[in-house]
């Protein structure tokens, strides 16, 4: 969870908390940001259309996204990511299912989905350990699987 105070096109109100957005000329990054953060309207067209995407997501997880992305990162993370938009909603692959499609390791993909600055619209938390939900944001357990599991639940991935 990210408590950057400024800097986000918007700030808005998701199921689970609030998501702090950072959208220019593309989508950079999307936090979960805590409540104390307040709610901001987009200030920008594109915060308006991942608003309006992000929104459209939660009403129907078959939803779309169609943004201009720029999250940064490695060529293999941008890669892995782009492996990740594949994975349709409603679906789960294992850390080591996408490594074989990318000719590399589990522990490089689970890096990659560590490294995720975009969140839901690059789908990280579709990808799951062989033996359970694997982690999420770096985390086990606590408020990042609980976020990992309401978004696999609302896909119906689970």
């Amino acid at each position: 969870m990210a408590d950057r105070k400024e800097g986000y096109a918007a700030v808005i109100a998701a199921p689970f908390g609030r998501l702090g957005i950072h959208a220019q000329e593309a989508l950079t990054s999307i936090d979960f940001v805590s409540n104390r953060i307040p709610l901001q309207p987009p200030r920008t067209l594109l915060a308006r259309q991942v608003c309006a995407q992000l929104k459209a997501y939660f009403a129907n997880p078959r939803a779309p996204f169609d943004l201009p992305l720029a999250p940064g990162g490695t060529e293999f993370q941008q890669r892995a990511w782009r492996a990740l938009r594949r994975i349709p909603s409603g679906t789960a692959r294992t850390y080591g299912e996408l490594a074989r499609t990318l000719k590399s390791a589990p522990r490089a993909v689970g890096s990659a989905c560590r490294a995720n600055p975009i969140p839901i619209v690059v789908p990280c938390h579709r990808v799951v350990a062989a033996n359970g939900p694997g982690g999420f944001m770096g985390a086990t357990r606590g408020r990042a699987m609980d976020l990992k599991r309401w978004l696999l639940e609302h896909e119906a991935a689970v």
